[in-house]
């Protein structure tokens, strides 16, 4: 799930000007959710007026930011490395300011200017609109912090600046904070409470990709299925809105929908949904349009219901079962992926084999798979302790990705014999002479280059496979090229 994003701006003439103008070189690396590579663009955006050009080099960067996860003690970890390796840099660019945006800067706010000598600015997820006044401040030779949480700041007016360098793909973000409480989750505590994003500022953006050639959008949101807009605020206030508010508010479902009409032919994925704000409506909006991917990303976390309970999902496994039979019945082709975490407090061996049971039960197409790891902060650290034994979770996680590689095995050859559409989204990375795109299902495929290129919809005949890994024959473009 870590990825380090430090790639060049893309842009049109206009932005290619302006940075020409920019006399600064700005360094961005982010670590964790999508979420955190989503708000580097947004970070990069609001220094792009401040005079920063991004920058792929390290060794020419005059701001140097980590856009921090602090959802595992492990993804900390190796940004304490990372500031390390600046610090030393540092020393021939004593010039060279370093920043720690996103989760860990909220999580350890000012403690992190104590403990990381390098550090110089601390700046939460809600406060980059602060950013040149913070830089101000650093540049005047003093600490800079904010991490001050926001109930209205969703960034809906600011275009990011696209760090991906394919010019295929993109994030949208649509909520930002999360309302749920996961006993095991910091996300509540550094990210704050859900609020939904103007469903027009939301289409404005992706009609402007569409414009720029971007054939593909991910709806992003720590929890998209709680996406509800009714004129701004808080969703826990909804109660109080008017009746008129309450008639013509958003939900998800309508979003897609929206989204869907805007651009019919580009494909619309989104993450991540939660099975106790999942609605039908969600899954029969997918099914209505074709450009809406078959494909959802649906944690569950254990297959037992003492755990569940433990760790405050609201939903049962049996809830859970039923809301996938429904997704399978509705779309019957559709991926489903998940999160899974091993050796929770007090979790038993009749708690691990009941999580097995619902791998096996859903034959997930791939998932994100860890051991427990306790946060500071949450209920789950305040109110239980963490009893298992590091072996122990260690071979129930062993236990868990040896089943889940079987079902991705499975699901992968469901597709053998089939005609695909697939995106290309770049190069193979085993092959100079392949490419490599995702078809509606998120499933990777690789193909013979031929004449086509990055960005063509292309029919794919899937001949062979890996275990996670399509392998097939381009057969012509698809009518998406038309």
């Amino acid at each position: 799930m870590e990825k380090i994003v430090d790639e060049a701006l893309q842009g049109t003439s206009l932005e290619i000007e302006k940075r020409k103008a920019n006399t600064r070189n700005l360094y961005i690396e982010s670590y964790g959710c999508a979420m955190n590579f989503s708000d580097s663009e947004i970070v990069a955006s609001i220094l792009s007026e401040e005079g920063f050009n991004t920058t792929q080099n390290l060794e020419e960067a005059d701001l140097v930011l980590v856009n921090t996860c602090s959802i595992r003690e492990k993804a900390e970890l190796t940004v304490r490395k990372r500031l390390e390796k600046f610090n030393a840099i540092k020393k021939d660019r004593p010039h060279m300011k370093v920043g720690v945006l996103g989760c860990m800067a909220e999580r350890l706010k000012s403690k992190l200017l104590e403990e990381e000598k390098i550090v110089d600015m601390v700046v939460g997820p809600d406060a980059y609109k602060d950013l040149p006044n913070l830089i101000k401040e650093v540049d005047e030779g003093r600490d800079a912090v904010n991490v001050i949480l926001s109930k209205e700041e969703t960034y809906g007016d600011i275009a990011p600046v696209r760090l991906q360098t394919n010019g295929v793909s993109a994030l949208v973000s649509i909520t930002r904070g999360c309302d749920n409480m996961c006993t095991f989750c910091v996300v509540p505590f550094t990210r704050g409470r859900e609020r939904s994003r103007d469903p027009q500022s939301i289409l404005k953006e992706v009609n402007d990709l569409w414009e720029k050639g971007f054939k593909e959008i991910t709806l992003l949101g720590q929890n998209v299925d709680s996406y509800l807009w009714y004129g701004g605020g808080l969703k826990k206030d909804f109660v109080k809105a008017s009746e008129m508010q309450k008639a013509t508010a958003v939900d998800f479902s309508n979003l897609l929908a929206m989204v869907a009409e805007a651009q019919p032919r580009m494909r619309i994925r989104f993450s991540t949904s939660n099975p106790q704000d999942m609605t039908l409506d969600v899954i029969r909006t997918m099914a209505k349009y074709a450009n809406i991917c078959n494909h959802i990303h649906l944690p569950v976390q254990s297959g037992s219901n003492r755990i569940l309970k433990e760790m405050n999902r609201l939903h049962s496994i049996e809830e859970y079962y039923e809301l996938i039979d429904n997704i399978r019945e509705i779309v019957p082709d559709c991926a489903i992926s998940q999160d899974m975490i091993s050796g929770f407090p007090t979790e038993t061996e009749e708690d691990h084999q009941a999580t097995l049971a619902a791998l096996n039960y859903v034959k997930y197409d791939f998932g994100y798979m860890y051991q427990y790891s306790e946060r500071p902060g949450t209920m789950a650290a305040r109110k239980l302790e963490d009893d298992i034994p590091m072996e122990v979770k260690q071979r129930r996680l062993s236990e868990i990705i040896a089943l889940q590689r079987e079902h991705c095995k499975f699901r992968t050859e469901k597709h053998i014999g089939n005609i695909e559409e697939v995106l290309i989204e770049g190069t193979s990375k085993k092959s100079d002479a392949h490419f490599m795109g995702r078809n509606s299902q998120n499933t990777v495929a690789v193909f013979p280059k031929e004449n086509y290129k990055v960005g063509d919809f292309v029919m794919v005949r899937m001949d062979s496979c890996t275990s996670a890994t399509l392998i097939g024959e381009a057969v012509g473009l698809s009518e998406n090229n038309n």
